[in-house]
């Protein structure tokens, strides 16, 4: 009797607190540091996590196999205080969309740009933001194309220095970031809307 009363009050005590509210999408565009140093940034996003998604290999690496997986982040955000929309629109600034060989001076397919979508509403937005996007640029091919979320493979272990990568090796990040000609092309592509 005694203990289905504590657990009665806990039911009416926990009923009366906010449930978290913390949503998770993954982005993929191109070097998975950039993608951390600029999603981190934004308001109402509390995490990113470096890693990769979009193949089906399992426990894909950095420094080995990682064939057919995207680099990617996974961002963890508030949707009180920035939307999914929000994401989308940040996104976009940040990756070449016509870029189909990976993104700035990385190339490949684990470069390339994509979004992963986790159900119809944000396949739906996604594809409105898209379509956005392609009518700024009427004469250009977007390319990053629109993919149901998978598993995503945080980096871990040995490689876990990927992890913050530019706040940790912040001298190389700032040169590996110039040397790649990253915001250069962004802001040759998006002008005043890119953030960086």
């Amino acid at each position: 009797m005694k203990t289905k009363l504590i657990f009665l009050l806990c039911a009416i005590l926990l009923s009366f607190v906010a449930p978290a509210t913390a949503d998770k999408t993954i982005l993929a565009g191109g070097c998975f540091w950039c993608m951390e140093s600029d999603f981190e940034k934004l308001d109402g996003v509390t995490d990113v996590i470096s890693g990769f998604t979009g193949g089906t290999l399992k426990d894909p690496t950095y420094s080995g196999n990682h064939a057919g997986h995207y680099e990617a982040v996974e961002i963890s955000y508030d949707p009180s205080q920035v939307s999914y929309q929000q994401l989308l629109d940040h996104y976009w600034v940040n990756v070449d969309p016509f870029d189909d060989g990976g993104q700035f001076c990385d190339r490949g397919h684990s470069y390339l740009s994509a979004i992963f979508v986790a159900n119809g509403s944000e396949q739906k937005l996604a594809e409105e933001s898209k379509e956005q996007v392609a009518a700024m640029f009427p004469d250009e091919e977007i390319v990053t194309p629109i993919l149901s979320a998978s598993t995503f493979y945080p980096i871990k272990g040995e490689e876990s220095y990927h992890q913050d990568y530019y706040k940790n090796y912040s001298f190389r990040y700032a040169a590996y970031r110039w040397n790649c000609g990253r915001d250069q092309r962004l802001k040759t592509i998006w002008g005043d809307k890119a953030t960086h």
